[in-house]
């Protein structure tokens, strides 16, 4: 691990940047959001940049502060949902423009996943960024065994889900 610490900031970010961009777009409420995530997750990881130890792998801990960061946006976020903001002024146009397929199954998936309580919206996100059960385990400090029976769970409720979005 202790090569993990050798890595510069730029290496680091580079490796991490399309997860963190994906965790981002995943918690975001707006479609500018995701821009704005991954800019205060970067500034967080540069201000934590020289403490980190090499401890734990790198690509683990970038993502975890990822995950804290677009959490602690999403609670502040649900806070001030009373308030009405820009988002919540509509344009409809005259006609429909066509849904893109791929467009609706992603919007679908985000909004099941989005429908899951927080860890296992974490726990989601890390399988579908193919990290591993020890790797998921690493950053949400459940055990390997655990994830697998959540993410058997998981699967279940997202399934059911999707489907019924997709009908």
């Amino acid at each position: 691990m202790a090569e993990q610490r050798n890595v510069t900031f730029e290496q680091l970010l580079e490796n991490n940047k399309k997860s963190i961009f994906r965790i981002c777009k995943i918690y975001a409420s707006t479609p500018v959001e995701p821009e704005d995530l991954f800019q205060e997750v970067i500034a967080h990881v540069w201000t934590a940049y020289s403490s980190f130890q090499g401890k734990s792998n790198a690509n683990t801990w970038v993502y975890r502060i990822a995950l804290n960061v677009c959490l602690r946006h999403k609670t502040k976020s649900e806070k001030r949902s009373h308030t009405i903001g820009l988002e919540a002024i509509r344009f409809e146009p005259v006609s429909p423009v066509p849904e893109d397929h791929q467009e609706a199954q992603f919007m679908a998936l985000k909004g099941c996943i989005q429908a899951l309580e927080e860890l296992d919206q974490s726990i989601v996100i890390l399988s579908l960024d193919e990290r591993s059960y020890k790797e998921i385990s690493n950053i949400t400090g459940l055990t390997e065994n655990h994830i697998a029976v959540k993410m058997k769970r998981i699967r279940k409720k997202l399934l059911n889900c999707i489907t019924s979005k997709l009908k």
